[in-house]
Parts: structure tokens; C-alpha cells; sequence
């Protein structure tokens, strides 16, 4: 699923999916933004867009069962 898709769930399903409220993820990113701007860009630019990226990390940390 794509942050385009997550974004119009419900608040209780958007936290049972990744694992944190819309509010805290939305604050997450523009962390995420600001390290990402200050980033030397080297290499292939990425295909999924930061929002994408974390919200896949936050569904594998949250599947991650022996973590």
C-alpha cells in the first residue's frame, strides 16, 4: 500500500496498520525531511517518495515479529 491509499484510513486503522497515529507520523516525516534535505544526494534518486519509505519501514518494524 502506498501513503496515497493509508492517508484517508481512520485514525484506529491507520495505527493498527503501521503501528502509530496519523499526528505522530506526520511529525516522523518532517523529521525525516529535514535529515533528508541536509543529505549529500549521491547515487540513483530513490523510487519511492519519503512518505512511502517510512511508511514501510514503520509496517516492517511492526510485522517484525522477533524484533
Amino acid at each position: 500500500m502506498t501513503y496515497e491509499q493509508v492517508k484517508s484510513l481512520k485514525s484506529e486503522d491507520f495505527k493498527r496498520l503501521c503501528g502509530v497515529r496519523p499526528d505522530t507520523f506526520n511529525e516522523m516525516l518532517e523529521v525525516v525531511r529535514s535529515l533528508h534535505r541536509t543529505k549529500q544526494k549521491t547515487g540513483r534518486p530513490g523510487k519511492l517518495s519519503l512518505e512511502d519509505q517510512l511508511l514501510m519501514t514503520l509496517e516492517y518494524w511492526r510485522e517484525y515479529r522477533t524484533y
